[in-house]
């Protein structure tokens, strides 16, 4: 993977994580010809069908179907992920090396999966400040403050409670999806048999709701902290496609 700048990275605590949650935008986003990073908390083992080889060779193969420039995992451990300072050094020194504009993190807490989901937020969060300290580069690897402009969420579906966020927006999937779905079929030691059936019965379920609620026949939903500035009002209101029930006048 290359070393160069990245426009935006998107960060997750397992490899798996990013393809169910977000793989759709990731190659919208290369396809629109921006450089995109993948940062994986974890190395997501322990598993009962998994090991660290299988995993790493799986999350290679997804970001590669995806597109993604870069595919980093951390080394940081799984199921005793917690928002320390040393997980927020880890992952703001690959913003600190990637300078992206954007950093995409999940929201929401899983009390009926794993909790690292939750502390991944909070890392994310974190590290978006962390990246931009001064007087600090030797927590950072030696690498120079930088500062993101913008942090997203993509909040979990199932999470525990409703978010209340300043703004949303939701990305057009359609063209991508069969891509996630490849992407998320990758991973053939966490998903087999029922349990692909599942998850893919969960991806289609939720894309087609947060698309429908925009207009499109597939979508992911994102979220921001604060609210959204746009300078073209008009252009940023795209038409509505999916058809209206209201018979067009007639001519």
């Amino acid at each position: 993977m290359s070393e160069e700048l990245l426009d935006i990275v998107f960060a997750a605590p397992h490899p798996d994580d990013l393809e169910i949650g977000c793989g759709g935008t990731i190659a919208s986003l290369v396809d629109q010809g921006y450089r995109v990073g993948m940062v994986h908390l974890t190395n997501g083992e322990p598993t009962p069908r998994g090991s660290v080889e299988a995993r790493l060779a799986e999350a290679q193969t997804a970001a590669k179907i995806l597109g993604a420039q870069v595919c980093e995992i951390l080394p940081l451990t799984n199921r005793e992920l917690m928002d320390t300072p040393a997980a927020r050094y880890a992952l703001a020194t690959v913003l600190r090396r990637y300078r992206p504009r954007i950093l995409v993190g999940l929201a929401g807490r899983t009390v009926s999966a794993s909790p690292d989901h939750y502390q991944a937020q909070l890392i994310t969060e974190a590290a978006r400040f962390y990246a931009q300290l001064t007087r600090w580069n030797d927590r950072f690897g030696g690498t120079e403050p930088y500062r993101v402009d913008h942090l997203v969420y993509r909040p979990i579906p199932s999470a525990a409670e409703a978010h209340h966020f300043p703004a949303q927006f939701v990305v057009d999937i359609q063209n991508t999806l069969d891509r996630k779905l490849e992407a998320v079929r990758c991973y053939q030691s966490q998903f087999s048999g029922e349990r692909w059936e599942g998850i893919k019965h969960y991806i289609l379920s939720a894309a087609g709701v947060d698309g429908m609620r925009c207009g499109y026949r597939y979508g992911e939903l994102y979220a921001l902290p604060r609210p959204l500035g746009i300078k073209d009002m008009v252009a940023a209101l795209s038409p509505w496609e999916i058809p209206t029930p209201i018979d067009p006048p007639q001519t």
